[in-house]
């Protein structure tokens, strides 16, 4: 299965790894899911990761980003012409259309089903559902 993640879950992944997201970390981890990014993604995640506000450690940092670039399918995006509450979403919402992949953030209300179209939108809660119905 291919997801996208938000930075959200990235973030609340290893700040708090017993939650959903940080479950869903460890799916990425474990290889169950694929994430998919592109470089404007890469980029916001390690932007995110640095700011000092969020205290996360550099090591674990370095060691999530460096997963990600290791396992994650790059995808050339498609832009779309996305009407989203906030325009730096809109990378993550092109890449998951590219990729016929599930969206996973903590924002839904950021990724409004008429914005979305096609795309799948889903809470990291909401893709640990999906997944343990498929099995």
């Amino acid at each position: 299965m291919k997801i996208v993640l938000d930075t959200n879950v990235l973030v609340a992944g290893l700040l708090t790894p017993g939650g959903a997201c940080g479950r869903v970390l460890d799916l990425v981890i474990e290889g169950v899911v694929e994430t998919c990014v592109d470089e404007r993604i890469l980029r916001e995640y390690e932007m995110v990761l640095r700011r000092p506000r969020l205290a996360i450690p550099p090591a674990d940092a370095r060691t999530a980003l460096d997963i990600i670039r290791r396992t994650a399918e790059p995808v050339a995006p498609v832009p779309l012409p996305a009407d989203l509450p906030d325009k730096d979403d809109v990378p993550f919402l092109e890449v998951a259309a590219a990729a016929r992949a599930i969206l996973v953030t903590g924002n839904l209300r950021h990724f409004p089903r008429k914005a979305c179209k096609d795309v799948r939108v889903l809470s990291p809660a909401g893709l640990l559902d999906l997944l343990r119905r498929s099995v």
